[in-house]
């Protein structure tokens, strides 16, 4: 299934950028779109986890840490391969995981999460990314992200098109490219919120079991909530989807465009969960 979606995903972003390419400069921009396109599915594949981690000057962390040693405990109990776990410093509380498969995979925390967090909720959110590595959802996560950067990218190109001429004189739209630069990366938005919100539920139901008690990430996600509001983090909109909670849940767009699915729903569904223990 995950196969069939990461397809679909590659499918629907190439057409995307081919689509404002076409529009950016005709054949010719929609053969340099699918140039583009057939690159950034090469470089998603292989190197987006790192692109992102390296985005958040990620760091890794020490082994004797904290952080590190939950996650070897759960890697241990799921029985998967031990990841990379890094820290990135910024004082809003998230985490995400990414990669390509188990072998490959990266945890990532920031600042924030570890100083408002005690032990079992910090376990309830790093076994719920690990939940995402053994559903196999990290590589859509961070092929979307990457795509989504491209689109954006290639709106941009679109909006200066607009402005300055980016095809032959009868052929131009300015209109038609200013709506182009506006849509396109909505529709790229759409697409990952198709992808995300049910993984991050299944995600939840994994962690629930492996953190030992589903209580541990609800109480996490209350207080991720609720501190998500108050801190603003310095994130990119194509990389939301990939955290445990919205990044940009202050801002009016990202809440009307959330690629998250309600955390009150979410908490109703961990302690739902628990009570069926």
């Amino acid at each position: 299934m995950n196969t069939i979606k990461t397809f679909l995903l590659m499918i629907s972003m190439t057409l995307i950028l081919l689509f404002i390419g076409g529009a950016i400069g005709g054949r010719n921009g929609a053969m340099f779109a699918l140039i583009f396109s057939f690159g950034i599915n090469i470089i998603s594949y292989w190197n987006s986890d790192k692109i992102v981690l390296r985005m958040y000057k990620a760091q890794e962390v020490e082994k004797n840490s904290e952080v590190y040693s939950i996650v070897r405990e759960l890697a241990e109990r799921a029985d998967l391969p031990m990841p990379k776990v890094y820290m990135i410093n910024q004082s809003q509380p998230n985490a995400f995981a990414t990669g390509r498969n188990s072998k490959h995979a990266a945890v990532a925390v920031t600042r924030g999460i570890t100083e408002i967090l005690d032990r079992n909720e910090l376990k309830g959110v790093l076994a719920h990314e690990l939940g995402h590595v053994h559903n196999k959802d990290i590589l859509i996560g961070t092929i979307a992200a990457s795509f989504a950067g491209a689109i954006a990218y290639l709106a941009t190109m679109a909006r200066w098109a607009a402005i300055f001429g980016g095809r032959d004189d009868e052929d131009k739209n300015p209109i038609a490219l200013i709506g182009i630069a506006i849509f396109a990366p909505m529709a790229a938005m759409l697409v990952q919120m198709a992808i995300s919100r049910t993984r991050e539920y299944k995600a939840d139901s994994y962690g629930g079991k492996l953190a030992g008690n589903p209580l541990y990430l609800a109480n996490a996600l209350k207080k991720l909530e609720m501190w998500s509001t108050r801190t603003p983090m310095d994130a990119k909109p194509a990389t939301a989807h990939m955290f445990i909670v919205n990044p940009l849940k202050g801002q009016n767009m990202a809440k009307l465009f959330s690629t998250h699915p309600s955390t009150e729903d979410r908490i109703a569904k961990l302690e739902e969960q628990a009570r069926q223990r």
